[in-house]
């Protein structure tokens, strides 16, 4: 029997830094090679195309597989498991599969798919990564623990139950082989302390590690050999967002299943909205960066990310914001037909003002 392919999941909050890790991962790589499937959360596929963009030797365009037509773990059937059997059924299969969910995947829908008929002789999930944002999990912003979210729920008045943000964050744990906790350089001393108490709110046996940027030897990452399809009773959602769960193991034909399957919205899509900002070329790219920055304060947007072209330059920038960070680079040209514009995604919670948003944005312009 052929071995399996291993993949890699990758989950974590919005801004963690799952994207940087996976970068860092394919540019050592060392030969092996590594095909990216990428569930983007917006109107842009900033991911995906950071990724095609870098320049990696061995990272085709082909290798990586954008998914954006909704959450990844409520659009299985109808998108992941085709992508993943058209990767595997490639003449030059990959030697490992690497999956970046949103911000707002749960892993556990995910991980269950491998057991898809069509898919659990071919592909096996070597484990689940959670990356975690150092900085702003010790500042409460994203915390899973009770106390985080007591503390969250005293200080509004008008909210009555527990927020979908960190309902995700607990399930994204629970799922987790190995946490890394990113950024951790931002946190000095701090960071070991944060490292020990996501060592007490994880399965025994879970590794929980430190990185800056995203680095992370991929000896670390991959070959894990978790095998997380055939160990879902020891990371089953704790809030139980999806009401329909099918036993991929039931014998059922897989085409009916997957006529039939289906997901109820429960877990904080509702509360989340994206919108895309478009400008002409910009000035300065240091405008730039404090009018994205003064939307942010102003309106308490989880993300700003995009590309940007800056006159004279002939690169584009790459611009994403999380909080009080912007980080940004030039990462390739643009392309001769290419439009030398502005495109960015904002994220934020539901009843974003949009206009206002887009004004504070166009200052830059």
């Amino acid at each position: 029997m052929a071995q399996k392919i291993p993949a890699t999941v990758v989950t974590g909050f919005l801004g963690a830094g799952k994207t940087t890790l996976i970068r860092h991962l394919i540019e050592n790589a060392n030969g092996r090679r590594i095909a990216l499937v990428i569930n983007e959360f917006g109107d842009l596929g900033v991911d995906g195309e950071i990724l095609k963009g870098c320049g990696i030797e061995g990272c085709a365009d082909d290798d990586v597989v954008e998914l954006s037509n909704g959450c990844i773990c409520c659009t299985v059937a109808e998108d992941f498991i085709p992508a993943l059997q058209k990767l595997i059924d490639r003449d030059d299969a990959p030697d490992h599969i690497v999956i970046e969910t949103s911000g707002l995947a749960l892993p556990q829908p995910l991980v269950r798919a491998f057991g898809w008929p069509d898919i659990r002789t071919r592909v096996t999930v070597d484990g689940v990564v959670a990356v975690v944002d150092g900085p702003a999990l010790a500042a409460g912003r994203f915390a899973a623990d009770e106390a985080a979210v007591d503390r969250q729920r005293a200080a509004d008045d008008g909210l009555d139950h527990e927020t979908p943000l960190s309902e995700l964050f607990e399930d994204q744990l629970a799922c987790a082989d190995m946490v890394v906790v990113n950024k951790a350089d931002l946190l000095g001393a701090g960071a070991g302390a944060l490292a020990e108490r996501l060592k007490g709110e994880v399965r025994g046996g879970v590794s929980v590690i430190q990185a800056q940027m995203g680095r992370v030897d991929p000896a670390v990452l991959l070959g894990l050999g978790i095998g997380a399809e055939d160990d879902m009773a020891t990371r089953h959602e704790l809030h139980h967002h999806h009401h329909h769960h099918h036993d991929y193991d039931d014998g059922h034909d897989d085409h009916d299943d997957r006529e039939n399957h289906t997901h109820e919205h429960e877990h904080g899509h509702d509360a989340f909205e994206s919108f895309v900002v478009e400008l002409p070329e910009i000035t300065d790219a240091d405008a730039l960066r404090g009018a994205v920055q003064g939307a942010i304060d102003a309106h308490d947007l989880l993300r700003v990310k995009g590309f940007a072209a800056i006159a004279g330059k002939p690169l584009r920038l790459v611009v994403q914001a999380v909080g009080p960070r912007i980080d940004s680079y030039f990462d390739r040209p643009f392309a001769g037909t290419e439009p030398r514009g502005t495109r960015l995604v904002v994220i934020g919670m539901q009843g974003l003002d949009r206009e206002a948003i887009s004004a504070a944005l166009s200052k830059a312009a």
